[in-house]
């Protein structure tokens, strides 16, 4: 017994320490999307910020792209819960559950939450050919013409293919645009300015330099909403003044690391994060792609988690209802 007890001692203070002295090696943001995209930005960005709060610490962004996601959420769910490496996911990591049959983890058991970044507001776009210039054309266009034209999205389960979903489900179309599954959405945005495509939901994060450019048409925001501060976006109508009632989808960002990181460690990392979601400079950067920093609840790992928690419920009646699954 005596042993026992010693060994539990032990255990106890060499947790104690290690977490003490995070952090004294690089620690990794695994983003679940290539490199350039939007959560690839927002995790780069959020890296930078965080460095200060963590005593200087060097912190650096893996691409681990694929599978809608899960290949990087696999990855995070599994390593050492140590707090070196940590995931930065959007909403993805609610839909995960409903887009696939079977996968290597659960999202709201395998992780400690550790706190919201942003909300990012959604765009729907049309190709530069498109044959409308307002909402009410182009919802009138796609209904005539639904069953002819394609969607783009940057593969199942990202956030233009859940914003796709949500609005075909919300505009009730007879005939249901095809989708059309890209790599990313570097090249869904590609095809969209190409006009290889039709239509495209997508982060304001990587549509405001393109509706900026004239290089595609927008044509409303999936706020609650108007983005009256947005110094490009403020004059698009939201969905729901265009009759889509209680439409509002933001693709949210969040901070994860593996179940089992010590509470001394989750503690760090959430107190860095909310300094750095004050960081002026990390505000500005964000609020110059259309994003807004979280400053609610939701910054705590509790309001985190019970915030996805919902999130998980009613983006599987939109899943389940478009019947878009993966095994």
């Amino acid at each position: 017994m005596k042993k026992l007890l010693a060994l539990a001692l032990t255990a106890a203070v060499s947790v104690g320490a290690q977490a003490q002295a995070y952090p004294n090696k690089p620690i990794t943001f695994v983003v679940p999307f290539a490199a350039g995209g939007p959560t690839d930005l927002v995790a780069r960005q959020l890296a930078e910020a965080m460095r200060k709060p963590l005593g200087g610490a060097n912190i650096v962004v893996e691409n681990a792209a694929g599978a809608g996601g899960t290949i990087a959420g696999t990855k995070v769910a599994r390593a050492t819960p140590d707090g070196y490496t940590l995931l930065v996911w959007h909403i993805g990591m609610a839909a995960t559950t409903s887009l696939y049959r079977k996968q290597q983890f659960k999202p709201m058991e395998d992780f400690e939450f550790l706190g919201m970044i942003n909300d990012v507001p959604m765009t729907l776009l049309g190709k530069p050919q498109l044959p409308a210039n307002t909402y009410r054309d182009f919802e009138a266009y796609i209904r005539a013409n639904g069953g002819k034209l394609n969607l783009a999205h940057a593969g199942l389960g990202s956030a233009s293919h859940l914003c796709g979903l949500m609005w075909q489900s919300a505009v009730k179309l007879d005939k249901s645009m095809t989708t059309i599954a890209y790599r990313g959405t570097g090249p869904a945005m590609n095809d969209l300015i190409g006009g290889q495509v039709d239509v495209m939901c997508d982060q304001t994060t990587n549509t405001t330099a393109q509706i900026e450019g004239g290089r595609v048409k927008a044509f409303a925001v999936t706020t609650a909403k108007p983005l009256s501060k947005h110094k490009l976006l403020k004059d698009y109508p939201t969905l729901q003044e265009m009759g889509l009632k209680d439409f509002n989808l933001t693709i949210w960002h969040g901070l994860y690391a593996p179940k089992g990181t010590p509470p001394e460690i989750t503690k760090k990392l959430n107190d860095a994060l909310k300094v750095a979601l004050k960081d002026p400079e990390f505000i500005k950067k964000q609020e110059d792609l259309g994003a807004l920093v979280v400053t609610d609840n939701r910054v705590t790992p509790e309001g985190h988690k019970a915030f996805v928690g919902d999130q998980v419920k009613k983006l599987k009646a939109v899943i389940d209802a478009a019947g878009q699954f993966a095994d």
